[in-house]
Order: structure tokens, then sequence, then C-alpha cells
């Protein structure tokens, strides 16, 4: 068991699955500037470390996150002086999307404002029957956060998206399932325990260099113009792949019916992208635009 301290989320890694708890209970879990340097730091702690193979992203007593700490009043989201709530929860939602590994998210209770932005990136939504959803921003006279102008309209299409935010409603499980936006319910209190299943999953059967490629080929395949430079860059990459270890490997463990112990490991052996997968440092967003 590895267990890194911070302040505000936990950090608890077993058998290759990493659990990231947001963990102000008594709060709801609502996010704060400390909150959003430790998500930040986690993802990019788990990116670097070969042991981790799967994240289970979750929050701690009955909720998964209500969405801003607004204890600040009336100026909680005025950003003159300090780095804005919104700015905070793009960086969050930016290290979810360039995870090199592959992220589960365990809702309970309910998901508001950046506690469902966040998620937005995620491989796989898991959410009790019992869970609430809510782009509540215009409620609080602002507008969306975390890049969700980008990542919700290509889980949930467009109309859906504008419906959401333009009335700032919260949403029921049940809706969020059909819409896209979750991938699977569950009772309540049985969210973590099958998301931490399909972690084990992920972690004991799938190639780690080859999750961190499928999860690039994925979100870059939809900003490719043309199915044909998604076969272009697909043949690159399967051409790399099918020579390594890893291919080597997988053909021989499944003739032997044996699990598969793959030699590769994403900190070595994740090769070049060749420039389909564009890298991009953090920017802070220009205050003209």
């Amino acid at each position: 068991m590895s267990d890194h301290a911070y302040a505000q989320i936990r950090y608890e890694l077993s058998d290759h699955v990493l659990v990231v708890t947001l963990d102000r209970p008594g709060r709801r879990n609502a996010f704060t500037p400390v909150m959003a340097d430790e998500l930040v730091d986690a993802f990019a702690r788990a990116d670097a470390d070969d042991d981790v193979r799967a994240v289970v992203l979750t929050g701690a007593g009955d909720h998964f996150c209500a969405g801003a700490d607004l204890q600040g009043g009336e100026s909680a989201f005025d950003s003159s002086g300090r780095p804005s709530t919104e700015d905070l929860a793009g960086r969050v939602s930016l290290a979810v999307y360039r995870s090199l590994k592959p992220v589960i998210v365990a809702f309970e209770g309910v998901a508001v404002g950046v506690g469902i932005t966040m998620a937005l990136p995620a491989d796989l939504r898991i959410a009790s029957t019992h869970s609430r959803f809510g782009f509540v921003f215009v409620r609080r006279g602002i507008v969306l956060e975390g890049a969700a102008g980008w990542f919700l309209p290509r889980l949930v299409g467009v109309g859906k998206a504008l419906e959401w935010n333009v009335t700032g409603r919260l949403v029921e499980a049940d809706e969020a399932l059909t819409a896209g936006l979750l991938t699977e319910l569950c009772e309540p209190g049985e969210v973590l325990p099958r998301a931490m299943e399909i972690a084990r999953e992920i972690a004991e059967n799938a190639a780690p260099v080859a999750v961190a490629l499928t999860r690039r080929l994925i979100w870059s395949g939809l900003g490719q113009a043309h199915p044909m430079d998604a076969h272009q860059v697909d043949s690159a990459v399967l051409a790399e792949r099918g020579a390594s270890p890893d291919a080597r490997e997988g053909v021989t463990s499944f003739l032997e019916k044996r699990p598969a112990e793959f030699p590769d490991r994403v900190s070595t052996d994740l090769p070049p992208t060749g420039g389909w997968w564009e890298e991009r440092e953090y920017q802070e967003p220009d205050a003209s635009t």
C-alpha cells in the first residue's frame, strides 16, 4: 500500500490501482485552490509511476463534489489578483485529459459545477442511482468551466449540453446515463466497489503502454478532419506496437493460455507520437479573450 500525504485529497495505491479521494466530507468535498493543486500533482505523480495502471477518482462521505467552495461569499468567483476557480478547474480537467493511465470516476451523491466538469475527460463515469449532476453556472452568474464546452458536447451532444447549461437544472442519474454522461449506474454503496472491479480488470489484463496510446488515439481522433487521417495514425501506431515486446507477450500468453506479463513501461517505452498527439503545456487564460 502506498499513501502520499495531501491536505484535501487522499492518494492510496494498492495492487496497481490508485484511488484518489476528494477529502473534505464536511464540506461535501467542495473544490478549493488547494484541492486543485493537489489533484494536478496526484495525476502527474500517477503518470510517472509505472506501478499505477488505473486511477479511480472518488469523494469521501456521501457526495462526490458540491462544486466550488463558496465560503468566500460574493467574491468567490472574482479572479482579481489571483487565479480564478474556473482556471483551476481547467487545470484539473486537462490533467485528467492528458493522463497516461485510464481514469474511472465513482460518483456518490451530488456532483455539480467543477464536481462534474473535472470528470468529463475520464474514461468511465459510474454513479449511484441516487446521484444528481448540475452544470449550475448560469445560476451563479458565471459560465461553464474546466473546458466543459469542449468535452461535454462530445459526450452527450450539442443539444443536451446546451439544455443542461442554459437551464442550470439538476440532472437525475437515469437521465445522465441515457444521455451518455455516465457509463453505468449502481445502487448506493456499490459504486466504488464496481469502479475498483473495473480498475483491477484493467490493471491485471491490459498492456499499460497500449492503454496510454489508445487513450490518446481516441481523443486525437475527435479533432481529425477525415477517417483517412485516423487510419494513417492508427496504422503507424499499430506497426510500432506490433513489433514490440508487449505484442509478442500478448500473443504468446494467449497461445500458452496464461495471464500476460507485459514488459513495456509507460515511463520508458511510450513511443514518439510523430505529431499526431499535440502535447501542450498548460497556459493561463488570456484575460482579454
